[in-house]
């Protein structure tokens, strides 16, 4: 039995997963709305306001990497 899935999620919410790799400075990002599309997949949790990525979003940044670097040719 495989874990293995592929996300397709659009340029924002990838650049929204890695931001979050880091303590974002003033606790929010510039685009709510996707954040909130991450916690609907559940790559991203809300702790007290803050966003934070939960280990499926890691995993998914992880085997997502490849193609971050597909966006960014």
């Amino acid at each position: 039995m495989s874990n293995d899935f592929d996300l397709d999620l659009s340029p924002d919410q990838w650049e929204a997963l890695r931001a979050l790799r880091n303590p974002v400075s003033n606790g929010r990002l510039s685009k709510a709305y996707v954040v909130e599309g991450l916690v609907k997949l559940g790559l991203v949790v809300v702790n007290d306001g803050v966003p934070e990525m939960t280990p499926v979003g890691r995993k998914a940044l992880v085997r997502g990497s490849c193609r971050l670097l597909d966006l960014a040719a």
